[in-house]
């Protein structure tokens, strides 16, 4: 498996199951193989016949088709960028799985984020980034409130600046509108749900429609929101709002917590609202628990369903019959689907090994859901009542046949503390010889090097090159309850690093076929921070270390980062406030620097802003420590660009055949 496979492979997005439960769409994005140039799908699949062959719809040369969704009549609604902006489009779908014409469903003046279809299919709520003080879905001026020209300035006087991977838009916010639906068309001007609030739902960066609930019968919706104000840049405090469909009214239905409260889902019935809330407010990784809130009751009532589990929920959606509820959760390397009986609490695990994503429970007892693992991306599946699993699509069948399957080997060993830690060894099947080990380190640091796939960092690339590549989740990592999570905090050059040795020490003793003389060490983010760390305090094992958007200075980090509550969470407080803040900062360690770094950054990260690895190539061009700088101008904390990913694994792979040779494996 080559850089060029894994940037080209294509990618399932969203699914959505037809009202008779017969049919499946979903969206797939496309790489064209030259040009990197990608474009998503739409393909529609018989769920009742074995085998079937996806069909694909709406296909309009040279535009994208993403996020369908049903109306209860059996249509079709999408979105499409086909008259040159994200609108909303809709088209017929009959019994027999003809599709109609697409026809565009509005023209608004801002382009659409999301939506959401009432439940008799009558109104219609749109998300997207509209001025505050905008009465419509879009007006002439985005509201940006910190470009008052005639210059390019921008002037802030509060808190966030920057978020993510962009500057901020003040006056600008991601906002939900609800419209009456006639004939397939959208009607009217919409009234906005935010009533006097301000800020962003969905959340930014990553929220979507998993924050958003109709409430049925269609008089309300609810959806998550944290208010923007100077305090945001330090506030976990997401909470969750209903508004009348009109707009008329919006009431905080989680107030009393000031932690987070989301992913709202009623029941069918309407009695019972369903969310996951954390209990300590500014922390983001928290645990979340499924609570129960009966229409009508007081939210000091709420019943906490899941709190005896010690897992942290990641989606909430109701069976049909409103018995169970089907969540995910990331549980000892994977992260599958569950159901939680309503009535008992009772927590039964419904999938196998992999990473369970979208969950679509249907009537009879069946369960429709994507699923990827480290062996191949993202397809969807069918559990049926019984227990039995079914693949539905093969969507990268033919390019698969063609690659290697790697090896899996998940093993345990005594870490920190004397408790039980995780890790992985993966590597190419078959291969005889010595294989040199590609030590991955995962970020988060609430994180995991789980059986799961990425198009970015991708342990089964790595093993093709020849490599074994092995993942520790060390303490602080989540699959393993809450209190192994919690134990990052404060000790972040500690127990996870007295981890990582302990678990480098196993993985040779587990599989003698891995060559612990020659390796090369690898992470990003906090994977990042502890390749700075290991240089100053483990610097004789490895050849060579890979450092992507890693912290390097944590009182620069700490003034510099733009979701204040993690590294103040993380690390206790304000740089000026913190007990002993030079504890675990990778720049004390400086003169015990000795081993070959390739640095990797990209200018639009303002997680981790990029001067964190200019920082340390400059130490170590000073020091005439070996060392490559690759910036990317056009990248966040994250490559997603097709042929930046091919660059990134290029140069990677460049940097760690240089120095950690082969000596004749195969």
């Amino acid at each position: 498996m080559t850089a060029e496979d894994l940037a080209t492979l294509k990618r399932m997005g969203s699914v959505a199951v037809s009202p008779d439960e017969k049919w499946a769409v979903y969206d797939v994005t496309e790489t064209e193989p030259e040009s990197y140039e990608r474009s998503s799908a739409l393909y529609l699949l018989n769920l009742d016949t074995p085998d079937a062959v996806p069909s694909r719809i709406a296909d309009q040369v040279g535009k994208s088709e993403h996020s369908p969704a049903y109306a209860p009549d059996g249509s079709l609604y999408y979105l499409s960028d086909a008259s040159g902006s994200e609108q909303l489009w809709h088209t017929a779908i009959a019994s027999g799985g003809v599709v109609g014409t697409p026809v565009q469903a509005g023209d608004l003046k801002a382009d659409i984020s999301g939506f959401k279809i009432s439940q008799t299919g009558e109104k219609i709520v749109l998300w997207g980034d509209i001025a505050r003080d905008c009465p419509t879905f879009g007006c002439e001026k985005d509201g940006n409130k910190a470009e008052p020209g005639p210059g390019t300035g921008r002037e802030y006087d509060e808190l966030f600046i920057r978020h993510w991977s962009s500057w901020e838009t003040p006056g600008n916010y991601s906002r939900i509108f609800a419209f009456d639906l006639t004939d397939g068309k959208i009607a009217g001007d919409g009234a906005a749900l935010d009533g006097d609030l301000v800020g962003d739902s969905p959340s930014k960066p990553f929220g979507g429609g998993e924050e958003i609930t109709w409430v049925p019968g269609e008089d309300g919706v609810f959806f998550t929101l944290r208010t923007a104000d100077r305090n945001e840049p330090k506030s976990t405090n997401l909470d969750i709002y209903g508004a009348m469909v009109n707009g008329a009214e919006t009431v905080n239905f989680t107030g009393e917590n000031k932690a987070t409260d989301t992913l709202p889902a009623f029941s069918s019935d309407g009695e019972w609202l369903a969310w996951a809330a954390m209990e300590r407010p500014g922390y983001e990784a928290d645990r979340l628990v499924v609570k129960l809130r009966k229409q009508g009751s007081d939210e000091d009532e709420a019943i906490a369903l899941t709190k005896d589990w010690d897992r942290s929920v990641g989606s909430i959606v109701w069976t049909p019959d409103n018995k169970y509820l089907i969540v995910t959760a990331q549980d000892v390397l994977d992260h599958p689907a569950f159901a939680v009986e309503v009535e008992t609490a009772k927590v039964t695990r419904l999938t196998a090994d992999g990473n369970v994503g979208t969950t679509i429970p249907l009537q009879d007892g069946s369960l429709v859901y994507t699923m990827n693992s480290l062996q191949a991306p993202t397809d969807l599946y069918r559990r049926s009542a019984d227990g039995t699993i079914t693949q539905l699509t093969n969507i990268n069948g033919h390019e698969l046949a063609e690659i290697d399957k790697v090896d899996i080997q998940r093993f345990d060993f005594v870490g920190a503390d004397g408790e039980q830690v995780w890790g992985q060894i993966i590597k190419p099947q078959g291969a005889t010889g010595k294989l040199p080990m590609a030590f991955l380190v995962h970020g988060g640091p609430q994180g995991s090097f789980g059986n799961s796939w990425s198009t970015r960092w991708n342990p089964k690339v790595m093993a093709a090159q020849g490599y074994a590549a092995v993942t520790i989740d060390f303490h602080g990592s989540v699959g393993y309850g809450q209190k192994f999570t919690d134990s990052i905090n404060l000790d972040w050059g500690g127990k996870p690093l007295e981890d990582l040795k302990l678990g480098y020490a196993a993985a040779l003793k587990i599989d003698s076929q891995i060559d612990g003389e020659r390796s090369c060490a690898l992470g990003g983010s906090y994977g990042g921070y502890m390749m700075n760390w290991i240089a100053g305090n483990w610097p004789d094992r490895f050849d060579c270390l890979i450092n992507h958007a890693g912290v390097f200075d944590l009182r620069a980090m700490a003034l510099s980062t733009e979701e204040l509550w993690f590294d103040q969470w993380d690390h206790g407080g304000n740089w000026w406030t913190r007990p002993n803040p030079e504890k675990w900062n990778p720049v004390n360690k400086i003169a015990n620097w000795k081993t070959p770094t390739l640095f990797i950054h990209g200018e639009k990260d303002f997680r981790i802003p990029y001067t964190q690895s200019i920082m340390p190539f400059t130490v170590s061009q000073e020091l005439e420590i070996p060392s490559k700088l690759l910036i990317f101008p056009d990248e966040n904390h994250w490559v997603l660009k097709g042929k930046n990913s091919v660059q990134w694994y290029r140069t990677v792979f460049d940097w760690m055949g240089k120095w950690t040779a082969t000596d004749g494996g195969e």
